[in-house]
């Protein structure tokens, strides 16, 4: 199990780091370093001194992208020869490798076709839900198997089911934030043809949203005596969310400096992660009033004897002999 888990870590933490690589790539403009895919050029897998320093970081991301699906070999491995199984963790796993692949598969789409904008932001949401089932993953081997969860009222789950939603959405106007900026990962690369500051606008508001639903989940759990873990958690998601705001208002006050984007992106997968975290500790709880679904055999109710009335006790007695 302790093996298992640290693969699960393993393997968020990788996903998380080729996130922040491929930011590097476009910010760098090294897109098209490799030019083709899945060869770096028509003669060579890798990238040659010729091509220079664009060429070498587009290679090393797709070094890491191999990196990464290795991991996620081995943590499948591992998930399906744990004993005993758990069947959740295997599917998991397979999930993750499954995303993984599909990304390197849609890496090499986005670069025959000259880094369409749709394309690459699709690319980057991709890379959000394999951090989503990574997490999953790991949150799901690091907890005791049949761990019951808090009693939870459904309007708290379902504000946790909102806020997800909001993070995604906000994750995803963040997109055409990019697609309409000036990082395109090459010179030659069109954009998504929508206003730049409209787009980053409607960003915002996406974002003064997410921190209001953060908010109010951090009141509603404290209100509903949830656990510590719960509070804590959202309490960090709010925290990451100001200080996310804060780089991204600095990043549009800069006209958008390449090292503050890239630190944008890290603080994006920092969010998402948080919001999950608390996802995951209001998800996993019990329905209020509801039926205990901990995975533990119940034992059936013995029915309760029929009370009987004292003419029948008296019929039932052997005769006296006299």
């Amino acid at each position: 199990m302790i093996l298992l888990r640290r693969l699960a870590l393993a393997s968020l933490v990788a996903n998380v780091v080729i996130v922040i690589t491929g930011g590097a790539v476009r910010l760098t403009g090294s897109g098209l370093g490799c030019p083709t895919w899945p060869r770096c050029t028509d003669t060579s897998y890798v990238a040659t001194p010729a091509m220079g320093g664009h060429g070498a970081i587009e290679f090393g991301n797709r070094t890491l992208g191999g990196l990464v699906g290795l991991i996620a070999i081995v943590t499948l491995l591992a998930a399906a020869r744990q004993r005993p199984r758990r069947p959740v963790a295997v599917r998991l796993a397979a999930l993750v490798l499954a995303g993984v692949l599909a990304q390197g598969l849609l890496g090499g789409i986005t670069v025959w076709t000259g880094l369409n904008p749709w394309l690459v932001a699709g690319h980057f949401l991709l890379s959000m839900a394999v951090l989503a089932a990574a997490y999953a993953l790991w949150d799901r081997v690091r907890r005791p198997t049949g761990e019951p969860g808090p009693a939870l009222p459904p309007a708290v789950r379902t504000l946790a089911g909102a806020l997800v939603a909001v993070a995604a959405l906000v994750l995803t106007l963040g997109t055409v934030v990019t697609g309409s900026g000036p990082h395109a990962g090459d010179p030659d690369t069109p954009r998504m043809g929508f206003d730049p500051e409209t787009a980053a606008q409607l960003h915002a508001d996406g974002v003064f949203l997410l921190v209001g639903l953060s908010i109010a989940t951090w009141f509603a759990v404290r209100a509903v005596g949830a656990p510590r873990p719960a509070g804590h958690a959202a309490a960090v998601l709010v925290g990451v969310e100001l200080g996310q705001g804060v780089v991204g208002f600095v990043q549009y006050a800069m006209h958008l400096p390449a090292l503050v984007v890239g630190l944008h992106m890290a603080g994006a997968c920092a969010v998402w992660l948080a919001t999950l975290a608390v996802a995951a500790r209001l998800w996993t709880g019990r329905r209020h009033a509801g039926r205990q679904d901990t995975g533990e055999a119940v034992e059936p109710v013995s029915p309760r004897p029929r009370r009987r009335s004292p003419r029948s006790a008296r019929a039932s007695r052997p005769a006296r002999r006299t």
